[in-house]
């Protein structure tokens, strides 16, 4: 059945490149009152040049206090928070064990899984009392196959899948719907940064997966 996205307040934290930066436009090209949220204010200032119409703030995921204060602001800009997309996610190229240190897997886990907690926690409450909400998480296809020499990565995004399954059972009796979109290797800002062959480890992944 088709959804009417007409002006339902989306937020979307990650939204200066990429997969988040595409679907701010898309929600806003259906009608949608959008907040793009990101940490890099010149990224937003050329989404915002490029569509008028999309609302930005910039806000670190990995801060609780400042995913608590894009939640008052979006409110208070468009109104009550219709749809939440997390698609806040990065990764690197030293990610194996052999070469991780302790400061890049904090902020490994950091970026991909604790600022979901940090935004769905500061914007439940206002869903949970009107009953009715849309949370959006993207995770990735190794949410569910584990790729080669890349724990940190694997590891947050195992977590985010099993966190966005149990918080659907958790909020399904306030109405509230959970979804979870599994990307595959998408070129991408991460993807660049990664530094290494992706379209084999894509094939690798899909023959462990069939």
């Amino acid at each position: 059945m088709p959804v009417n996205l007409k002006n339902q307040v989306v937020l979307i934290v990650g939204a200066s490149s990429g997969i988040g930066r595409a679907t701010a436009v898309l929600f806003s090209k259906e009608g949608a009152r959008v907040m793009a949220a990101a940490r890099r204010e010149d990224r937003l200032r050329a989404l915002k040049e490029e569509h008028p119409s999309i609302e930005t703030a910039i806000a670190d995921a990995g801060d609780p206090a400042a995913m608590e204060r894009l939640a008052a602001e979006t409110t208070e800009r468009l109104g009550p928070i219709d749809i939440l997309v997390y698609n806040t996610g990065t990764n690197i190229k030293d990610r194996a064990l052999t070469r991780l240190s302790t400061s890049l897997w904090d902020m490994m886990l950091t970026t991909n899984l604790s600022g979901a907690y940090y935004i769905t926690h500061a914007v439940l409450p206002g869903m949970r009392e009107r009953r009715s909400g849309t949370i959006v998480n993207v995770t990735s296809m190794v949410g569910k196959v584990a790729a080669i020499a890349q724990s940190p990565y694997v590891a947050s995004k195992f977590a985010f899948e099993g966190v966005s399954e149990g918080l659907a059972q958790e909020l399904a009796p306030f109405d509230i719907r959970v979804g979870i979109v599994e990307p595959g290797v998408t070129k991408t800002a991460i993807f660049a940064k990664t530094g290494v062959n992706r379209q084999a480890e894509l094939v690798l992944l899909l023959s462990r997966m069939s």
